[in-house]
């Protein structure tokens, strides 16, 4: 066999929790089909999920050397690629001629078999839905090698979990997805300060039809200022309405310096005190900043990316995300009760962010009519026990949880929160798929 087998240590981006196993790299379906028999294997793309979703109870399979474009339709803006292809590299060949995903994560670094298994959110969902909403076909091979195309409207069971089904389902080697038209590189933001919560929602609300939105959130404000934020909203400039220095090149934008976390950050360097003075000083920052400017594309969908190994700041020990969706009815409430025990606890977040979300579209898919709320934290014995309370807190207002953000959710938490977990593993059961495929996440969330 080709595909070389080694064993090394894994884990996902949040380098939390941390394991030993075996990791396969198949350079093509034969590789595949030798590898997926043996039992107890997922898929990983480029190791962008936070967790331990990409790593397989028994092996892992690198997909990043199953890369390539394969075709694209320049009428319908359809492209078919492989699954290792990652976000990255379509939009570098892509956006030169017009063309950018419908719906992209915070990184374009992930890979195309990544964003359908976990079924990726954007800035947009309120408007455009998720990923999979996209995705036209995708081919995906069984324990016994076989590789079956799965549809709306063929093999609609498969598809239908295979979106959002975290790679669980078998392996995703190739799919269809449709592109964005545009006329430039550009997006117009405007900003908001939102003193309140109650004034981000507001905000969001005011800007139910921009293409897109998401806040910052000072998760350490209380009392009146509690859940103030920035709400950023954006849409794709017109070639016709960009300054006249871009008009001419309306896809070319600045050369960007990109930025290395050489090492591991002390795990002193943060906390609350540390936290609060960042959050402060991004809110006094943005209070004198223009509300409207013109931004790169890079700039507004990929911030952290211009930061390479910013995970790193969070010391050796790594950081968990904490990222759940409420439903409309109880967000306000949700929400408060999340960063009011947040704040109390003193274990403030960088990166805090809030999002509206539009209607469910995927059958396991993560968002929710409603909102969601992203927060990051150190990987320690504090902040597991504030995670514990921020479950109990979701769960008492219907909501649910991301497993591509997930490193540590208990079974219990997520079958109670989540009934379509059970139809899920019940699925998985009745067609043998829970023998064949496994991560150490559907293990420890006993899917």
């Amino acid at each position: 066999m080709r595909g070389l087998v080694r064993t090394v240590e894994l884990s996902g981006w949040g380098r939390y929790p941390r394991r030993p196993g075996s990791i396969a790299t198949p350079r093509d379906e034969s590789d595949l089909a030798a590898l997926v028999g043996h039992g107890g294997v997922v898929a990983r793309g480029n190791g962008r999920a936070y967790g331990d979703s990409a790593i397989g109870a028994a092996t892992t399979l690198d997909m990043r050397r199953m890369n390539r474009m394969l075709a694209f339709d320049d009428a319908t803006g359809q492209l078919v690629a492989e699954a290792g292809t990652l976000l990255a590299d379509m939009i570098a060949t892509f956006l030169p001629q017009g063309w950018f995903p419908y719906v992209t994560p915070g990184t374009k670094f992930v890979s195309l078999g990544g964003a359908i298994a976990a079924d990726v959110h954007g800035k947009n969902h309120h408007i455009d839905g998720s990923f999979g909403a996209f995705v036209d076909w995708v081919d995906v091979m069984a324990a016994d090698g076989e590789v079956r195309r799965a549809s709306r409207d063929g093999n609609s069971d498969l598809f239908a979990w295979t979106v959002g089904g975290m790679g669980l389902t078998g392996v995703i080697l190739r799919a269809a997805i449709r592109l964005r038209r545009v006329e430039s590189a550009w997006i117009a933001q405007e900003t908001v300060l939102a003193p309140s919560l109650r004034d981000a929602m507001d905000s969001f609300d005011a800007a139910d039809d921009a293409p897109y939105s998401v806040a910052w959130i000072d998760c350490l404000a209380s009392g009146a200022s509690l859940g103030r934020s920035l709400v950023m909203t954006g849409e794709h400039v017109r070639a016709a309405d960009l300054p006249r220095q871009h008009r001419d090149r309306p896809y070319r934008t600045p050369a960007k310096r990109r930025f290395v976390v050489p090492f591991d950050a002390p795990a002193f360097a943060l906390n609350r005190f540390s936290v609060r003075a960042f959050n402060a000083l991004y809110w006094k920052r943005a209070s004198r900043a223009p509300r409207k400017a013109l931004v790169d594309w890079d700039s507004y969908f990929y911030p952290l990316d211009a930061i390479l190994g910013w995970n790193r700041i969070y010391g050796r020990r790594g950081f968990v995300q904490f990222q759940c969706a409420l439903p409309l009815e109880s967000s306000e409430a949700g929400l408060a009760a999340l960063l009011g025990e947040t704040a109390a606890a003193g274990q403030g977040s960088f990166l805090a962010v809030l999002k509206r979300f539009g209607e469910q579209q995927s059958r396991f898919s993560f968002p929710m009519a409603g909102y969601t709320l992203a927060l990051d934290f150190p990987a320690n014995a504090k902040t597991l026990a504030l995670l514990d309370r921020l479950d109990a807190i979701t769960v008492d207002h219907g909501g649910r949880f991301y497993l591509a953000k997930d490193a540590r959710l208990p079974a219990a938490v997520l079958h109670r929160a989540d009934p379509r977990a059970d139809a899920f593993r019940d699925m998985r059961r009745a067609s043998g798929l829970d023998r064949s495929f496994a991560s150490a996440q559907s293990e420890r969330l006993l899917l």
